[in-house]
C-alpha cells in the first residue's frame, strides 16, 4: 500500500485506513510505538507495556555488549 502524508496544522500526518485499522484492531485510544532504522519508519500497536519495556531493555544490553561486532557484520 503506497500512502502519502497529510498536512495537520504545522505537522504532517500518515492517515491509515480502516481496514488495517480493524485488522489490527487499532484505534484512536490504541499507543503506538514508533522506531526508525535509520531508512525505514515502523508503527506498531503497544500491546504490552511490561513486555515491550523488558525488550527495550534486552536489546540495550545486547547493543552495549555486541553492538560492535554487528555493526561490522551489517556493513
Amino acid at each position: 500500500m503506497i500512502k502519502k502524508l497529510t498536512r495537520h496544522g504545522n505537522s504532517l500526518a500518515l492517515v491509515i485506513d480502516k481496514g488495517v485499522l480493524d485488522l489490527l484492531n487499532i484505534n484512536d485510544k490504541t499507543l503506538l510505538d514508533i522506531s526508525t532504522d535509520g531508512r525505514m519508519l515502523f508503527v506498531s500497536p503497544v500491546r504490552d507495556e511490561k513486555r515491550m519495556r523488558q525488550f527495550e531493555e534486552a536489546l540495550e544490553k545486547v547493543n552495549k555488549k555486541y553492538g560492535r561486532a554487528l555493526k561490522k557484520l551489517a556493513g
